[in-house]
């Protein structure tokens, strides 16, 4: 079952607590699980786009859909037996102690 695990930043986080691993300790310990499939950083917020059609009509507008502090930094994509082994293997991420990680399962349109 395929995971989609949002990376988000919290501005508000005052980083003094130390993760638990390094990035690359997280990624060597999902390589061990042979889960991860892709995933990569995004550029920042102020490089968005967010398009909306209504009525036919098509808007751009810069930046991100939610006004927010927080915002989605990257993402990775996981194969795991279920939602508990991407969670297990979710929360020892870095940005698990800086930020937040959501999870959610793919739903495939078959």
């Amino acid at each position: 079952m395929r995971f989609l695990m949002l990376v988000v930043v919290d501005p508000d986080n005052d980083g003094t607590e130390a993760p638990e691993l390094s990035i690359e300790q997280w990624g060597e310990e999902v390589d061990r699980h042979d889960a991860w499939r892709e995933g990569d950083r995004l550029r920042p917020v102020a490089e968005a786009v967010t398009i909306r059609r209504r009525g036919g009509e098509v808007t751009t507008t810069p930046g991100p859909f939610a006004d927010t502090r927080k915002w989605i930094a990257g993402f990775d994509v996981l194969e795991c037996d279920d939602m508990d082994a991407a969670v297990a293997l979710a929360s020892r991420h870095p940005m698990a102690t800086h930020g937040a990680i959501e999870v959610r399962p793919y739903w495939p349109l078959e």
